[in-house]
């Protein structure tokens, strides 16, 4: 029982991590790529450690892969909706960040 909520929390720390990392991201970078691309890579692994560590705690059950087919559903949806709001920027002449 303790092994399980360790993996749990061990699952749903690294998910704080990189929700953490991609708002830092989002506020701290200069343009609007750059802070798409943090916070595409942050919150796509932050939503699936997150949801493989509720997926763990919750035991091998229909709620537990019920959460498992969310997490490969956002997995595949936020970088595709990611690289759909990138290129629409670029047809719509957003200018990247340059010095």
């Amino acid at each position: 029982m303790i092994v399980k909520e360790l993996i749990s929390a061990v699952f749903l720390s690294a998910g704080f991590f990189f929700f953490f990392t991609a708002t830092l991201g989002l506020l701290r970078l200069p343009d609007f790529y750059s802070r798409l691309h943090a916070t595409g890579k942050g919150d796509t692994l932050a939503v699936l450690f997150s949801m493989v560590g509720l997926a763990v705690y919750e035991g091998l059950s229909i709620t537990s892969i019920k959460i498992l087919l969310i997490a490969v559903f956002m997995f595949l949806a936020q970088p595709t909706a990611t690289h759909a709001i990138s290129r629409a920027a670029f047809r719509c002449h957003i200018q990247p960040f340059t010095r």
